[in-house]
Parts: structure tokens; sequence; C-alpha cells
């Protein structure tokens, strides 16, 4: 067994433990945005609903969501430490 064998057999993990921390805590943050912004609908088709336009489906949602995808995006280019 040369040596390139027995390092490609080795269980090794593409990020380090915070990565995978930091990349879970940004799809739940993303997933919390997509649940904020749902919701707001009229019961009747025919009646509009002002609800839609509420400060938590324009604003707050959408800046979670970004703020998600900048951890996700963060956690996939954190570099690992040097040992």
């Amino acid at each position: 067994m040369s040596n390139k064998e027995s390092h490609t057999s080795k269980n090794e993990f593409l990020f380090e433990r915070a990565n995978y921390k930091f990349l879970l805590i940004g799809i739940a943050v993303i997933a919390l945005g997509f649940i904020l912004m749902s919701g707001g609908g009229s019961d009747d088709p025919a009646v509009f609903s002002d609800k839609i336009f509420d400060f938590r489906r324009i604003r707050l949602a959408p800046t979670t969501v970004l703020i998600g995808f900048g951890i996700t995006i963060f956690a996939i280019l954190k570099k690992p430490k040097k040992n």
C-alpha cells in the first residue's frame, strides 16, 4: 500500500466543524426569512389586503434572507486553521 493510497483512505471532511456550524446557522436564518415572508393574503380573492405590504414582509424578511446567504457564503469561504 503506497503513501498516496493510505492518505485517500482517511476520512477527512471538506470543512472544519466551525464551517459546518456557520453553514447550519445560515440555512436556519434563510428559512426564518422565508417564514417571515409567508402569510398576509386575503381570504377573499376579490378583496385587496394591505397586509402584504407590511414592514415584516417588505423589509425584515428579505434582509433576513440576505444575511443568511451572507453567513452561508462566509461558511463556505472561511479558511481552515493551520496546525
